[in-house]
């Protein structure tokens, strides 16, 4: 978790530098509606929204610079060029233990092992996120293929792709680059929707 304190006592830095509102208020449907959007950030910066307390989000942006040095290169590629790792290459398909798979820029909590479940397709598979507003679901027309892209609601993140065809109770299969995550052993203390 020492990347949570190094990300957040930058993120303050950098509010306080750049003169930001840290008062915790932003319009939060403003920035969904962004992001359902696909709008992005510019100049190499991606949003980070923190303090996700109900739905209060505040945003900053951070340089992809800072998010390369907290990243490898495989996690920055997917996290942030829109990558994709190689198929049965993620050591988390594995994971059988109890605990929660977070963001591996930002370590928001994104799902629970009781959600996950064996698709068969390489990549580690989830029929719902722990929850609805960790995640950002927004419309990918590239490949000449229509799909639904899941992002990580605080940093922008590339977490994968999220299909109907997931097992009960959802129908949903959000494949995730495994990447994309961390695995946190222990109870998982967030509640699902």
């Amino acid at each position: 978790m020492k990347l949570l304190s190094t990300v957040v006592t930058a993120l303050a830095l950098m509010l306080a530098a750049c003169g930001a509102r840290n008062d915790g208020q932003t319009d939060t449907a403003a920035v969904m509606a962004a992001a359902e959007s696909g709008d992005r950030a510019t100049s190499g910066e991606r949003r980070v929204l923190i303090g996700l307390d109900g739905d209060t989000l505040s945003e900053l942006r951070l340089p992809d610079e800072q998010w390369a040095d907290r990243l490898g290169d495989e996690a920055f590629y997917v996290l942030f060029e829109d990558g994709t790792e190689r198929a049965f290459t993620s050591p988390l398909l594995e994971v059988k233990e109890e605990g929660m798979f977070v963001c591996a820029a930002c370590e928001l909590p994104v799902y629970s092992s009781a959600t996950k479940f064996e698709s068969g397709t390489g990549w580690p598979s989830f029929y719902q996120p722990v929850r609805g507003e960790h995640v950002l679901e927004v419309r990918d027309d590239s490949y000449g293929m229509t799909r639904t892209e899941v992002r990580c609601a605080r940093c922008d993140g590339h977490h994968g792709h999220v299909f109907n065809d997931g097992p009960e109770p959802t129908g949903l299969r959000y494949c995730i680059n495994g990447d994309a995550l961390e695995f946190v052993a222990g109870p998982t203390a967030l509640p699902q929707t």
